[in-house]
């Protein structure tokens, strides 16, 4: 939960701004308040995984780490379908390989607006994220559009 803050924090504010609703899958059952500082939900992974009614589909954007897509199959399966389907805006952060989900080269920058930025900033106070700065300008991804176009399967 607390990567999810760090990591995508004020692209989550963003999209909740512009109207969409957010739901963060995570295993973490630690305190949900941080995503809700942000606008987001906090959803059990496992609950949210093994559910006959997996919510709206195809969702219009996904975030995930590259560790979660490394160490669950399921998370992995459901940004390869988003991948092909195209219909999501799909990135990705972190530092692992993610090479076989087709490349990963490319990045993209969010460019976070002011509210995302001080949202971000109380969200990782209260996750109390050490050495964390919310004040960044930006975020950075790999993006579904770099993995699609790099052949990804």
């Amino acid at each position: 939960m607390v990567d999810a803050v760090r990591f995508a924090g004020g692209w989550l504010f963003d999209h909740v701004m512009a109207g969409g609703e957010v739901l963060v899958l995570t295993a973490d059952h630690g305190d949900p308040r941080p995503l809700r500082i942000l606008g987001a939900r906090a959803v059990d992974l496992e609950c949210a995984l093994s559910s006959p009614v997996q919510g709206p589909w195809p969702p219009r954007a996904i975030a995930a780490g590259a560790d979660s897509c490394g160490s669950d199959a399921r998370v992995r399966r459901i940004v390869l379908k988003a991948i092909d389907d195209g219909l999501a805006d799909v990135r990705l952060w972190g530092d692992q390989d993610t090479a076989d989900l087709g490349g990963g080269v490319g990045s993209v920058r969010h460019r976070l607006s002011v509210a995302a930025r001080a949202f971000k900033a109380h969200a990782l106070a209260a996750a109390a994220a050490s050495s964390c700065d919310g004040g960044t300008a930006t975020e950075t991804f790999r993006s579904g559009e770099s993995l699609r176009a790099s052949g990804g399967s």
